[in-house]
C-alpha cells in the first residue's frame, strides 16, 4: 500500500481546519454554561452570541441563525416545525430530507439532475437541495423561490454542500453543517428568514431548540467560515484535470452538461461495481465514496441517479476534492482509475 494516503471524499467530511481546532479549545475553556446567570455563564452566552452574529456575516445573511448539531437537525426542524405543512421536495433530496416526506409529492428532474418544473403547491413548505452530494449539480433555486412564493409557500434548502463555498441561494430556511467545511462533526445551523416561519419549542435557542448550547463547536464552525477561500478557485482546474483524464480512461461524466460544484463529481467505469472500485481504491491507499456517506452501507440503488435516468447507476462512484488536494493527487487519481478500466476492459 502506498505511503500517502489519498483523500477523495471531502463532500462526506472535510478534515478540520487547524484556525478551527484552536477556536475549539477557546470554547473549551469558556467552560460555563451559556444559559447560566452567573459571571462565566454571561461570558459564554456573549461569545456565543457574537458568533452567531458572525456566522450572518460570513454567509451574508440577514435573518436568524438557530445552532444545531448539524444540516440532518437542520432539516428535520424546518420540516417538522414549519407553520406550514412540507408540499412538496425535489426528487434529488438528501436521505435526511426524503426519509421524513414519506407520501409528498417529488418535483422530478431532468436527465441532468435539474429539476424540470417550478410549479409549486399553495400554500407549502417546498425543499429543493441548493448542492446534489452526489452528483455536485447546482440548482437554480431562484426560478424555483419565486414560483413558491407566488404561491404563499416557502422554500427550505439544504445547503450542506454549497455553505461557505458559493453565495447561498435565495431561500427562506437553509441547513448548513461545519464538517462539510473544515469545522467539527456535531455542529451546524438552520438559517431563518423569519421567526414566524417556526413554531416554538421551549428550551434554548430562543424557544427554538432544548439543550445546552455547544460552545466550542459553534466557535469552531465560525472560525472554518472565516477562513480563506482562496483554494476554491483552483477547484474547477483540479475537475478539468480530472475529467479529461477519467474521459480518456474510458469513464462517462454524471451531469456533464449541468452547472455543478467544481469540488463534487460522479464518475461511471462501465464493467466495474462501485462496490469493486471502493475496494480496489482503498487498497492503494485511495479514499472516495459510492453516492452520499449517509447511505453508503444500504444495498439499495442512489435514488438521485435512479431519478436522473443514470445507465450503469451501480457502476458510479463520487470523487470529491478539498483545499488540502493538488494536480499531483489528481494525477494519481486517474492513473489507478485508467488502470483498473483497462484491466476490465482486458479481462
Amino acid at each position: 500500500m502506498p505511503s500517502e494516503l489519498l483523500y477523495l471524499d471531502h463532500a462526506a467530511t472535510a478534515p478540520m481546519l487547524p484556525d478551527a481546532r484552536s477556536a475549539w479549545l477557546e470554547g473549551a475553556a469558556l467552560w460555563a454554561n451559556p444559559s447560566s446567570p452567573h459571571r462565566q455563564g454571561r461570558a459564554a452566552r456573549a461569545a456565543l452570541e457574537d458568533a452567531r452574529e458572525r456566522v450572518k456575516v460570513a454567509l451574508g445573511w440577514e435573518g436568524e441563525v438557530v445552532f444545531t448539531s448539524g444540516a440532518s437537525e437542520a432539516v428535520t426542524m424546518a420540516l417538522s416545525r414549519c407553520v406550514l405543512p412540507v408540499g412538496a421536495v425535489s426528487a434529488v433530496e438528501h436521505d435526511a430530507v426524503l426519509r421524513l416526506c414519506d407520501g409528498v409529492p417529488r418535483l422530478g428532474v431532468d436527465a441532468e439532475g435539474r429539476i424540470d418544473s417550478t410549479q409549486a403547491p399553495s400554500p407549502a413548505l417546498v425543499a429543493v437541495q441548493h448542492v446534489n452530494n452526489e452528483t455536485g449539480v447546482v440548482q437554480e433555486v431562484g426560478p424555483v423561490a419565486q414560483a413558491v412564493r407566488e404561491a404563499g409557500g416557502l422554500l427550505l434548502s439544504d445547503c450542506a454542500q454549497s455553505a461557505a463555498k458559493l453565495p447561498l441561494p435565495d431561500a427562506d430556511l437553509i441547513a448548513i453543517s461545519a464538517h462539510k467545511f473544515g469545522g467539527p462533526v456535531g455542529i451546524g445551523a438552520l438559517l431563518v428568514r423569519d421567526w414566524a416561519m417556526l413554531k416554538a419549542s421551549g428550551g434554548q435557542e430562543r424557544g427554538y431548540r432544548a439543550g445546552t448550547e455547544n460552545l466550542p463547536g459553534v466557535l469552531s464552525m465560525v472560525a472554518a467560515l472565516e477562513a480563506s477561500r482562496d483554494w476554491l478557485r483552483r477547484s474547477a482546474d483540479l475537475r478539468a484535470q480530472l475529467e479529461q483524464g477519467l474521459i480518456a480512461g474510458g469513464a462517462s461524466v454524471i451531469a456533464q452538461g449541468a452547472h455543478r460544484v467544481a469540488t463534487i463529481g460522479a464518475y461511471r467505469m462501465p464493467g466495474v461495481a462501485s462496490a469493486v472500485q471502493l475496494i480496489r481504491f482503498d487498497a492503494q491507499g485511495i479514499a472516495v465514496s459510492a453516492g452520499s456517506a449517509c447511505s453508503s452501507g444500504s444495498l439499495k440503488a442512489s435514488h438521485v441517479l435512479t431519478a436522473m435516468g443514470v445507465d450503469g447507476a451501480g457502476e458510479v462512484i463520487r470523487v470529491s476534492v478539498g483545499r488540502e488536494t493538488n494536480a499531483a493527487d489528481i494525477d494519481r487519481f486517474v492513473s489507478a482509475w485508467t488502470d483498473m478500466s483497462q484491466r476490465r476492459a482486458a479481462a
